[in-house]
């Protein structure tokens, strides 16, 4: 550990609400869902991956092998995104920056994860937010000196209107390509899957 370390945070403690079952246990690959996400981050150049979990945790602790990512349970899980934020920004301790992963979207790869980080060590912002073809998305970077302000955040968006308040201390790392959609219902994971295999 180090205080130049940059930490991946893979927030996957959502309740599942609209797909109706853990989506972080559905088939993906040769793995689940959340098993290809943190893969893809922990080829990455990320220092260090940190994944947060809530509902049915240890049931997904126990769906795949982890490799040298850390995991911590998130036990406010169902007030928002915010609180998963804060319980993976206290597993990574002291380090450089931390870049947000969400732990239902697929489609992020590890060479989009690794641009966002080279643009971000030579520009040293604030902030860092990926562009999709005129659409923002994740990953999310932010530098040590943003977690005072993460650390007053509440509920689901939060982090966006950070993003959004201060424009001018946010680099924008462009990727020239579809955003990457999230799996909120079962159409999108069978559209995910349909890319995934072609």
């Amino acid at each position: 550990m180090s205080k130049d370390d940059l930490v991946g945070i893979v927030l996957a403690a959502g309740e599942s609400s609209r797909f109706g079952t853990a989506k972080q246990l559905l088939p993906f690959g040769d793995t689940t869902l959340l098993g290809h996400i943190v893969r893809n981050a922990n080829r990455s150049t990320l220092d260090r991956v940190v994944v947060v979990l809530g509902r049915e945790a240890p049931k997904v602790r126990r769906s795949f092998e982890y490799g040298s990512a850390a995991v911590v349970d998130n036990l406010a899980y169902g007030e928002g995104c915010a609180s998963s934020l804060l319980a993976g920004l206290d597993e990574a301790g002291v380090c450089a920056g931390i870049v947000l992963i969400l732990g239902d979207q697929p489609g992020v790869k590890t060479a989009t994860i690794d641009r966002v980080i080279a643009e971000w060590r030579n520009a040293r912002m604030w902030a860092s937010a990926t562009q999709y073809r005129g659409n923002l998305g994740h990953p999310l970077l932010f530098d040590r000196e943003a977690f005072d302000d993460l650390r007053t955040l509440h509920g689901d968006k939060a982090v966006w209107k950070l993003i959004e308040g201060y424009p001018d201390r946010v680099l924008r790392v462009y990727i020239d390509s579809e955003l990457p959609p999230d799996i909120d219902t079962p159409e999108d994971y069978e559209a995910a899957i349909a890319q995934f295999r072609g």
